[in-house]
């Protein structure tokens, strides 16, 4: 009777991808479970969105730094106030803190948007990945954009520049 042989590297070969295949999954799981496993050092909150199912964009080119507790609960300094268009004028204060979630952004401050003629604040922001929206919510109201507008991190603008770009539209 003959018998099969199967080299040991072989062996070992399939052993070490069945493992990488199950932490792979691991992390998808944790992932998709609204919790990141501890393991996973983000040092650019751009790179942290996605994580949360968050697009890179909602946040300026000029994060200085950012703090996130286990709760959800953040902060985050800019170099400096800034303003960005997305469809509208939006204005970011030195700090934005809130409470992250998976797809979600609750208790804002530090962010406002301008609609007709007043700067309005951001209370809350969810991602539909769905219909490929992002609802802002001011208080009871909110207004839905398409998310791939916040695919690029946006670079800040003063105000005198953003003045300027918006008269040039």
């Amino acid at each position: 009777m003959a018998r099969l042989q199967i080299p040991i590297s072989t062996t070992i070969s399939s052993y070490l991808l069945s493992i990488l295949f199950l932490s792979q999954t691991s992390l998808s799981f944790s992932l998709t479970n609204q919790s990141l496993p501890q393991y996973v050092t983000v040092t650019d909150v751009h790179d942290l969105l996605p994580l949360y199912g968050l697009p890179r964009g909602l946040l300026p080119d000029n994060v200085k730094s950012y703090t996130l507790s286990p709760s959800g609960s953040f902060s985050i300094q800019l170099t400096s106030p800034c303003y960005v268009y997305f469809d509208l004028p939006v204005y970011y204060g030195k700090e934005i803190k809130g409470k992250l979630s998976y797809g979600a952004v609750h208790d804002v401050s530090g962010i406002q948007a301008k609609k007709l003629f007043i700067w309005l604040s951001v209370s809350g922001i969810e991602a539909d990945k769905d219909d490929g929206m992002i609802e802002f919510f001011v208080g009871s109201l909110s207004e839905k954009l398409p998310a791939k507008q916040f695919e690029d991190i946006p670079a800040c603008k003063s105000k005198a520049s953003l003045r300027t770009n918006l008269e040039s539209m």
